[in-house]
């Protein structure tokens, strides 16, 4: 009998770990497909507002309104400690729940990754690429602007004379977020041929922290996509007057010209693709579900019309696997041409 009892308590105890364990990573079906059945954690490595919290939140919103995720709740985390690289270690080295944990990844997340730490797309399950978006330098002109170039009653709505004066010995202050808008800055710096002491760079946790910078005359111009800048052009706040594109933007972006348009230089853009990615330890159904899900969301009226069109982006959709092979193109390519290995 004691025997029989030991075999069974063994038995109990072996279903429940065997029960605990498949409920860490997922619920993947007998027919080996995923069906969420819990809260969902989406981790944004960059501050409310931003354009990567507006683009996390516009797709949970679109996911829970249309249905695609079993009633369960999305709960958008976001993570700026460390310039957001410990939010992505923590999704790169995650175990449990697995399954229920998603990252907004970008190209302006992956170059400081690949340069600063030991993390790698290939540390993550990459599930889909949603949009390219591209960038343009605002001024806000209504704040009481405390920098030399300000002071010195420079015109913030002509970056053609911000040049002038940079070269002139007057230091410009530009702000923007980490990443894609400080390869920005960068390939806009090389190709008017100044230097960081003449027209300098601050770094800030996100794009929305920077124009906060930026209204309170802070700086005199600030690096953002159209989803973050967009509310403050309709309000007046800011001022678009520079196209980082080979082409001028649409709607209330129009009027910024070209850097071709001001001066004899050739175009700057730095397309940012905007993706979403997993833990490593995510299981293949739960990959197929959300590269699915992401599809749904793409091919979504609300957004094209809700995101897409306002914040001027190129839609642009690839699954995993078509993702996961033009993240690790993209990342070759930067680490090799910046000498990394």
């Amino acid at each position: 009998m004691k025997k029989l009892m030991a075999l069974s308590l063994a038995l109990l105890m072996t279903l429940s770990l065997a029960a605990c364990g498949s409920g860490s990573s997922g619920d993947v079906s007998e027919d080996g497909t995923f069906t969420p059945t819990k809260t969902i954690t989406w981790t944004c490595t960059s501050s409310a507002g931003g354009g990567s919290d507006i683009f996390s939140r516009k797709i949970a919103d679109i996911m829970s309104n249309e249905d695609m995720v079993n009633g369960q709740t999305i709960v958008i985390s976001n993570e700026t400690d460390g310039a957001g690289e410990v939010g992505r270690n923590k999704i790169a080295t995650m175990t449990t729940n697995a399954d229920y944990n998603l990252l907004t990844f970008n190209s302006g997340d992956l170059m400081p990754m690949v340069t600063n730490t030991a993390n790698r797309s290939s540390n993550f399950r990459i599930l889909a690429i949603m949009a390219v978006d591209k960038q343009l330098l605002f001024s806000c002109g209504t704040a009481t602007g405390k920098t030399d170039y300000a002071k010195a009653g420079g015109d913030l709505t002509d970056f053609a004379a911000a040049i002038e004066a940079a070269k002139a010995g007057t230091h410009i202050v530009i702000g923007g977020s980490k990443g894609d808008d400080i390869a920005t800055y960068d390939a806009l710096l090389e190709e008017l041929g100044l230097t960081e002491d003449q027209m300098g760079y601050i770094t800030y946790d996100s794009t929305g922290d920077a124009i906060t910078a930026a209204l309170g005359g802070n700086l005199d111009f600030v690096i953002s996509k159209p989803a973050s800048a967009s509310q403050y052009v309709e309000s007046g706040d800011l001022t678009p007057v520079l196209a980082l594109s080979n082409e001028r933007f649409t709607g209330n972006l129009a009027d910024a010209p070209t850097l071709s348009e001001i001066g004899d230089y050739e175009n700057v853009e730095v397309p940012v693709w905007r993706g979403v990615a997993a833990p490593a330890a995510m299981s293949d159904a739960a990959v197929e579900f959300w590269t699915e899900a992401l599809q749904k969301v793409s091919e979504t009226q609300a957004w094209n019309d809700e995101y897409l069109v306002p914040n001027q982006l190129i839609s642009q959709y690839m699954n995993s696997t078509d993702a996961t092979a033009y993240v690790s193109e993209y990342e070759a390519d930067y680490m090799a041409s910046n000498g990394l290995s």
